[in-house]
């Protein structure tokens, strides 16, 4: 009788860290989550100022273009 009692919390035990451990597998997830998110707003953001960058040079070219197209 004795032995099932012991071999139970031992049980519980067991269950209970193997329960408790997965929170830090989750934290590093979470972690790793958060910086691949914030290197991917980083890359959107340079994306962004280089799209600005060429839409504003294609219209500097296309006013270029439409003056002389004026003349």
């Amino acid at each position: 009788m004795t032995k099932s009692i012991a071999l139970s919390f031992v049980l519980a035990a067991s269950l209970g860290l193997a329960a408790c451990s997965g929170g830090h597998e989750n934290a590093a997830n979470n972690a790793a989550n958060a910086a691949e998110n914030a290197s991917n707003a980083a890359d959107n953001a340079m994306n962004a100022a280089l799209n600005a960058a060429d839409n504003a040079a294609n219209a500097a070219s296309n006013a270029t273009n439409n003056a002389a197209n004026a003349m």
